[in-house]
Order: C-alpha cells, then structure tokens, then sequence
C-alpha cells in the first residue's frame, strides 16, 4: 500500500473516531429530559465516555503488543460500531452508559495508526499525525453538525449518525497492514486491575464528591481506594519485566513533560466540551444565563469549534520549523488559557463567547498535533506506539479528570428543587480550567528538545525488543 493509500484509509478510521466523539454531546441538551437524565447526569455521560477512554488505552495498546495492531483496531472498531447501534436502536439513559463505554475503543485507534504510519512511511510521521489531526477535529464537528440536523424532529433521530460511519471504519480496518515489528511478553491482569480500580475511584470521588459530602464515608472511602489502587499500580509496573504501562519511560525527560503538558491542555479543552453544550443549550428565561440554542445550533458552534481547530493543526509543523516546538507548546496550552478566561468575562452574549470558544478551539487543534507528534519522536521507532499511548493516557486522563472536576462544581452550584445549575457553577468551572493550562504553559517552558545530531535513547531500563506499542 502507497503513503498516500495508507494516509487515506488512515483518514476514514479517524474520520469515524472523530465522528462518534462529536455526535452525542450536542443532542444532549434536548435528549437528555427524554431519559430523564439532569444537566448534572448529562454531563456523567461525557464523563463515563472520558473515563471510558483513560481505562481502555492502556489495555488495548498492551493487548495490541501482544496479538497485532491490525487486529485489535478491528476489534475496537466492532466494540465502536456495537456500541453506536446499541445506543441507536434502545435509547435509554442505560443504554447510553453502555454504549459510550463501547465507544471508548476508539482512544486505541490513534497510538495504533501512529505506530503503522512510522512503521510503513516514516517520512510523511509529521506530515500524517498533523493531518490525521486535522480529520479527526472536522470529524468531530461534522458528526456534531449531522446529529443535530437528524435530531430536529426527534431528538433520538441523531443517535443514527455514528453507525454507518463505524461500520465503514470496520470494513476500511480489514484493509489496513500490520506494523513491521512487534514487541512480546504477556498480559498483567493484575497491573490491568489496579489501573482500572483507581482511575474508577479516583474520577468516582472527583464526580460525586461535591454530591455525598467530601468528609463522608463514600467519599473518604473512595479516595483511600484511589490512592492504594494507584500507588500499588505504579509499584507493580516499576517491577513488572512485560509492564501494562511503562512508566520507566517517563525517565524520558521529553516524554514526561510532553505527557504532563497534554495533561493539562485537555483538562479544559475537552474536558469541557460536555459543560459547553449545556451551557449553550440553557435557557436564559429559565436559569437566567446560557444561548438557549437547539441541538443543530449547538452542532455548527462545535463545528466552528474545530474548523479552528483543524487551522491549529494545519500550522502547527509550519509554526515548529519557525519558531521551534517549546514555543508552539506554550502557545497552545496559552491560548486555552485566554480563551476560558475570555468565557468568566464575556459569557453574556453570544458573539464573545462564540470568539473565546473558537480561541479554545484553536488551542486544541494546536497541542493535539504537537503533543502527538513530540510524543513519537521522543522514542525510538520500535516504542512510537508506546510513546504515543503514554500520551493518549495522559489526554484520557486530563479530559476525564477534568470534566469530573467541571461534575463536581455543577453539583455544588444546582438550585434546590429544580435541577438547573447557577451560573457560578460555569465560572469556577472556566477559572479552573484556564488554572490548569497555565500549569500546562509553565511546563511547556521546560520542554527540551534533542541535542543537534544526538537522538534520545530510551531509557536503559526498557529492553528493545522486535516490536512495536500500539493502541
């Protein structure tokens, strides 16, 4: 298969990952009271889906290292599609759960398809990751734009947008080449568990803290859980001779900071996306701010939202070669920055907030590609997918640790007896968030990039094998 050939079919797996994470989040607003489901359990929903993606990566990048890359994207793109008619043919609010944690497969098809494009044409990996991008952030606004335009008779109607999509990406998967190397080993359950027990805990207590009280015994549980769960993961990975995730590999100075930084920079970026929705589609003669837009108007906001963000993407290499890759980080987790602190000031018509969304959404566009892209060339070609789902996690992370954060502030702000939130709960939300991408910013100021002519070696403790990460 030519570069060219690969980068297209490539294009229609993301164009479907792209697609099932923007189509649901703006029918939200109107399926939601359908379902009977809150803003508050609205915007659970996007946080079950984040969660979902923080579990799931490092599980299918292991399970890829073991059984092949092209066959577990397959795999995924059959949980993607099961999970999209699911929620298509039975809406319910279980239904829902269920399905989102379905989608959650998608998080492995990036590291996947990174660990392929460098494989099979390592001279388009630039080039490729800032296009693929590019796909994905359109993607995510045209399946928004799709749902919205299917959902103005009946909101249920636009639950149909993922499935043929999904169902394409399964046919184009079949069609993909493996990577040329592959690394051994075995599965850790054990490791699997303890990852997944305390990230469950730990996004739990963040979510329902506010709800059960933080001195309670729920809460104070949980948190133990989180902690024990956590400490005892990172204990068996420093250990383990065929770790889930290796975090040895964080001794990469490049990638660990590259890994903080994405952290960051999703912890608002998407993990507000949710709260954006609701937030558009409030009513101001009902809670007293908010757009009172529909789901096809929410759609073409979100679609703005990542036209800006394929522009981020698409001079992102451009804005490297130029003024160097430190200073596009930094400018990325900035202008998140800026653009939510924009929101606590000039929420109150539609026009500012419009400018501060598309500021946030450039900012997206920039710190995906570029955080992608470092993340593979901190490593060695046979650890690219690693590297790369090293970095997913982080991104996971971010987005589901920061709309559990966003949960927990909307349930401290809801108006007894009627469900609605205050608008204060929006401006500890959008303070937070630009907080965290200024901790982004700071580390992106220490990022380093390799000596001239020297490339990074991995760290001595991770034994090169034939193979490759994937996702």
């Amino acid at each position: 298969m030519s570069s060219s050939a690969l980068l297209a079919a490539m294009a229609i797996v993301v164009l479907c990952s792209g697609i099932v994470q923007g189509y649901l989040t703006p029918l939200l607003p109107a399926l939601g009271p359908r379902l009977h489901l809150s803003s508050v359990g609205q915007n659970n929903i996007f946080l079950l889906s984040q969660l979902a993606f923080a579990v799931l990566t490092p599980l299918l990048s292991r399970l890829g290292d073991l059984y092949g890359h092209r066959k577990l994207l397959r795999i995924a793109l059959a949980m993607v599609a099961g999970g999209s008619l699911l929620m298509a043919a039975w809406p319910s609010a279980a239904t829902l759960a269920v399905g989102v944690l379905l989608q959650g497969a998608l998080v492995g098809f990036f590291p996947l398809l990174v660990g392929i494009l460098r494989s099979r044409a390592p001279e388009r990996n630039r080039h490729g990751i800032s296009l693929l991008v590019g796909v994905l952030l359109i993607a995510i606004g045209v399946g928004g734009l799709v749902a919205g335009v299917l959902s103005e008779r009946h909101p249920a109607a636009g639950l149909w947008t993922a499935v043929p999509v999904a169902v394409l990406a399964l046919v184009v998967g079949l069609l993909l080449p493996d990577s040329d190397v592959r690394n051994g080993g075995r599965f850790h359950f054990g490791s699997a568990a303890l990852l997944t027990t305390g990230l469950v805990a730990l996004v739990l207590v963040l979510a329902q803290g506010a709800e059960w009280g933080w001195a309670s015994m729920p809460t104070s549980g949980l948190a133990l859980v989180a902690a024990v769960a956590l400490a005892a993961w990172v204990a068996v990975e420093r250990r383990a001779v065929h770790p889930l995730v290796s975090v040895r590999m964080l001794r990469n100075r490049r990638l660990a900071v590259i890994s903080g930084y994405t952290f960051c920079a999703a912890f608002g970026t998407i993990g507000f996306l949710g709260a954006n929705a609701l937030f558009l589609g409030a009513s101001p003669s009902e809670t007293g701010f908010g757009m009172g837009l529909g789901p096809q108007a929410i759609a073409t906001v979100s679609l703005g939202m990542v036209i800006a963000g394929f522009a981020g993407s698409a001079l992102t290499p451009r804005l490297a070669r130029r003024a160097g890759d430190r200073a596009v980080l930094a400018a990325g987790s900035l202008l998140a920055a800026l653009g939510f602190l924009g929101m606590v000031g000039c929420h109150g018509t539609l026009p500012a907030y419009l400018g501060c969304a598309l500021v946030v959404g450039l900012a997206t566009g920039m710190f995906e590609s570029i955080g992608r892209t470092l993340s593979a060339e901190a490593v060695d070609e046979h650890q690219t997918a690693l590297a790369v789902g090293i970095n997913e996690l982080a991104l996971s992370l971010g987005a589901a640790i920061g709309a559990a954060a966003i949960g927990a502030f909307f349930a401290a702000h809801v108006v007894p007896g009627t469900g609605h939130l205050t608008l204060s709960g929006y401006l500890w939300s959008w303070s937070c968030c630009a907080l965290v991408a200024m901790v982004g910013t700071a580390l992106a100021l220490h990022f380093r990039g390799p000596r001239p002519g020297a490339a990074e070696l991995a760290p001595q403790s991770v034994k090169r094998t034939p193979g490759t990460k994937l996702a």
